[in-house]
């Protein structure tokens, strides 16, 4: 079925008489022939040198008192000119068998959506791409701290590996190390290694391509670009947490694309598992591409405006909408119809940085799901965010070009039980304001160090506030 899919998306795109990078292989192949051949040349050149000036060493001992001493002078710099013609010649060899394994690093820019190292497939000209990213987090309760304790933790370490097998395939992945080890200590529970995504493109038109595989959902700003140095806080947006379950992925097939100011995505994709809801919200049904179910369908869909008369502005909109019972026999004859959508606009310029984003959940048959989980689970959720920045490096450090110091506030709202089924009480601690205060300094455009302050104020009961240090870099 998906080859039918992928078939028919393709079929109006031409097919390409020659394979470019095939031709810029074989040609570099044929470069580095000829370099060895030229090197060889100048191997017996030198060898030739090498014994003409064995052979006037000779001649000037017989003939000290006549023969002038500028020949033997004469010949040995040309020895050394050799010698450094044939080190030259060697480097390049090297290098250029070098490039064709693994491709130079390449300039750091967000592809279709992704995060720019997550991107650095799409810029190499063949073969392997490697990239990834690291979290160090330390949190701190400061506030109502009964039962809780202060953890340093070895977050997270990823890597991102593709594959350019021609202009038109290729394979990116991610690959997450979460909490230092899989092993369970006398501190903690065990942590993971998963697959974040894992999917092939196909390249046709800059408007349409088709993708495959392990996808991310493309909800929100933080789900697709979660690199630590793009975004402010230690810790990510608890909106883009309970609400829009970051780090959500799904195994689906769909295409993508860029029109002018516009670019957009749309998968069809497995749908989440409702027997993971809860009165904290969603992020349980996530089935992460691990043997899904795949009774209920789901898909979801992604626009972004840039427009070039407004530089620095990013505005657009989300949607996932499908099942969610995946027809298991305690929800019934319930489906389980879930839509969840999101709307984002963004401001880079002249240091300032404005970020807001406002996510709305729905659930049909909400009762029959509280009843089978033995949980309070909405009908409706929301939650929105407001964020501001400024780089003030360029006022205090002026000739500190590439460091970037932004002092940033953020407002969250959120509240997974807004609206419960009748006959249930709502868990009115999920209904959280959170304000958080911080400074991110970058030292380079690849490190980040960051220190926040989260205030969490709940309806009903305590939650403890924090101070958190984080470290976190991208390559």
């Amino acid at each position: 079925m998906l080859g039918t899919f992928l078939a028919v998306l393709l079929g109006g795109v031409p097919p390409v008489m020659a394979d470019d990078l095939d031709e810029v292989e074989r040609r570099g192949r044929e470069l580095i022939r000829q370099l060895e051949a030229e090197l060889e040349a100048v191997k017996a050149e030198r060898h030739k040198l090498t014994e003409e000036r064995r052979q006037l060493e000779a001649e000037r001992e017989k003939l000290k008192a006549t023969a002038p001493a500028a020949a033997a002078a004469d010949a040995a710099p040309s020895a050394t000119e050799t010698d450094r013609r044939i080190d030259i010649l060697a480097s390049e060899v090297e290098q250029l068998k070098t490039n064709i394994a693994i491709p130079p690093a390449s300039e750091y820019k967000s592809k279709y959506g992704l995060g720019p190292a997550a991107s650095k497939v799409y810029s190499v000209a063949r073969g392997l791409s490697l990239g990834g990213y690291g979290e160090l987090t330390y949190g701190n309760p400061v506030t109502d701290t009964k039962g809780t304790t202060d953890r340093a933790d070895a977050q997270r370490f990823v890597l991102y590996t593709g594959y350019k097998f021609s202009d038109r395939i290729i394979l990116n992945t991610e690959l997450e190390f979460e909490h230092a080890t899989t092993s369970s200590t006398v501190s903690s529970s065990g942590g993971s290694v998963s697959v974040e995504f894992a999917y092939l493109d196909f390249l046709g038109r800059d408007w349409i391509n088709a993708r495959a595989g392990l996808v991310l959902v493309p909800l929100g700003f933080i789900n697709e670009v979660h690199e630590p140095v793009f975004f402010n806080g230690v810790n990510r947006p608890e909106v883009e947490r309970v609400i829009i379950p970051t780090t959500w992925r799904e195994l689906g097939a769909g295409i993508f694309g860029e029109a002018g100011d516009f670019e957009y995505r749309a998968y069809a994709l497995t749908s989440l598992n409702a027997e993971g809801f809860s009165s904290s919200g969603i992020r349980g049904g996530r089935q992460s591409g691990n043997r899904a179910l795949v009774e209920s369908n789901a898909g979801t869909a992604r626009v972004d405006y840039t427009p070039e008369w407004a530089p620095g502005v990013l505005a657009g909109a989300s949607i996932f909408a499908g099942g969610t019972t995946q027809d298991l026999e305690e929800f019934g004859n319930a489906n389980g119809f879930l839509t969840l959508w999101d709307t984002h606009v963004q401001y880079e310029m002249y240091g300032l940085e404005l970020r807001g984003l406002a996510a709305f959940g729905y659930l049909d048959d909400a009762k029959s799901i509280s009843q089978a989980v033995d949980s309070t689970v909405a009908n409706q959720f929301q939650g929105y965010y407001g964020e501001v920045a400024y780089d003030v490096m360029p006022l205090v450090l002026p000739d500190l070009e590439r460091q970037y110091l932004a002092p940033f506030f953020r407002f969250e709202h959120f509240d997974t039980q807004q609206h419960v089924p009748a006959g249930f009480v709502a868990n009115r601690f999920q209904d959280t304001d959170l304000y958080t205060l911080g400074i991110t300094y970058k030292p380079h455009p690849q490190v980040v160090l960051k220190f926040d302050y989260r205030n969490f104020e709940v309806a009903s009961g305590d939650r403890p506030d924090d101070v958190n240090l984080g470290l976190g870099f991208v390559f």
